[in-house]
């Protein structure tokens, strides 16, 4: 094999160096557009403050503008810089808009850690619940069974005095009664002695 042949074989086609040189031009011009909007970055993240109510994404959205800036493919200057940064941030912001409305992302609902409690279910933590559970239906079992049905039917069905009495065929000063006889008797068996 000659010298020659070696060196075709590692050759680049031309066509491919000259797409190489226009990519490397378009990615400098971006590079050169970005630092010149540079001093925009404030404008532009008091632009974005006013149009949406997640204040913690303003950043993400100036730093996703300067991207499509740097990501433009096309080596002809910009006339008016100030004019394509905030047309570029509005097509982001559009775009952001478009994302939240697919995803319904305002039927979705923030973690509060003190609403939702921050610990892992660990086995110990699960174990204990399972405990508590059973202490608790073993404590529902022993009451009387009108007085069981008549605090199941409140607390857990979410049924009216009114209702349950005119099911069971009782008074509501009856259900009343029967309410706090099983209040009493669980705050007896659960109460913590002090």
């Amino acid at each position: 094999m000659s010298a020659n042949a070696v060196t075709l074989e590692f050759a680049v086609p031309w066509r491919q160096c000259w797409r190489m040189d226009k990519r490397d031009d378009d990615r400098e011009a971006g590079r050169d557009l970005a630092r010149a909007a540079e001093p925009l970055r404030r404008s532009l993240a008091r632009f974005f403050r006013r149009r949406i109510l997640e204040q913690w994404e303003v950043e993400d959205l100036v730093q996703e503008t300067f991207a499509r800036i740097l990501a433009r493919d096309s080596t002809q200057p910009v006339e008016n810089l100030s004019a394509y940064v905030f047309q570029t941030a509005a097509s982001v912001l559009a775009d952001r808009n478009r994302r939240r409305v697919a995803r319904h992302a305002n039927d979705h609902v923030v973690f509060d850690a003190n609403c939702h409690g921050e610990d892992d279910f660990d086995a110990s933590r699960i174990l204990v619940g399972r405990e508590d559970l059973r202490a608790l239906v073993a404590a529902l079992l022993s009451l009387p069974e009108r007085t069981r049905t008549i605090f199941v039917l409140h607390r857990l069905d979410g049924r009216k005095y009114r209702d349950i009495g005119a099911q069971l065929g009782i008074s509501v000063s009856a259900v009343e009664k029967h309410m706090l006889r099983a209040m009493q008797h669980l705050s007896d068996i659960f109460e913590e002695p002090q």
